[in-house]
């Protein structure tokens, strides 16, 4: 029965591997592409597997974008939230994930730069549980930098007149905007100027310079 258990358990192992791997490589694919330039055929010639076994785990195009969309979301929590919220709360939590976010961009883990910024492109007028599913995510996002913006404010981090609505909308218009611009101006410029527009919005709103760089 160990025996019978072992193998089931490699089996299993060995399956959620090669869905991660084919889930990644789809992310990047789809970041240049869009989802839409999906297919499982693509996939299965581009990682060397049987396109026949990939349908055991997508049996239509709809659940392999879904499934590519928790990909980028997963992708995005272990490269930028987790590392930039760890140990940090507050207006400190907000520089750090804008900095995660611009090394993301800049070390080119994805060949279009951003996942999301390419799928709400292509997704935003097509109603449907791809959108839905964007939009949750965009509303997640956006979520998590408003509680940390109200989490200042409420520490006395920032100015007791700061909108963390707004502010949230400007740190990630800014982000957005280094994605685009890097990939047809100045990657340097362009990540300079991405840098220093944050830190100086954050630094005039900060009771306490001192919890951010001086530049």
């Amino acid at each position: 029965m160990a025996v019978a258990n072992q193998e089931t358990d490699g089996r299993r192992l060995r399956g959620e591997r090669t869905r991660a791997a084919v889930l990644d490589t789809a992310v990047e694919l789809a970041s240049t592409d869009g989802l839409d330039g999906l297919t499982l055929g693509r996939l299965a010639g581009r990682l060397g597997v049987s396109k026949s076994g990939l349908f055991t785990h997508w049996p239509d195009k709809e659940s392999l974008q879904l499934a590519v969309v928790e990909r980028a979301r997963e992708q995005w929590a272990e490269r930028v939230v987790r590392p930039a919220l760890d140990g940090r709360g507050g207006v400190r939590a907000l520089w750090a994930l804008h900095e995660r976010r611009l090394a993301f961009y800049a070390e080119g883990v994805l060949p279009g730069g951003c996942f999301f910024l390419t799928a709400q492109a292509e997704f935003d007028d097509r109603p449907g549980p791809v959108q839905d599913r964007l939009r949750a995510q965009l509303q997640e996002w956006g979520g998590l930098m408003t509680s940390l913006a109200q989490d200042a404010v409420r520490a006395g981090e920032l100015s007791p007149g700061t909108s963390p609505g707004l502010l949230a909308y400007e740190l990630d218009a800014l982000g957005q905007a280094a994605v685009t611009r890097s990939r047809l101006l100045d990657r340097q410029a362009v990540f300079a100027h991405a840098r220093n527009a944050v830190l100086l919005r954050l630094r005039g709103l900060c009771t306490d310079p001192g919890l951010l760089p001086d530049s």
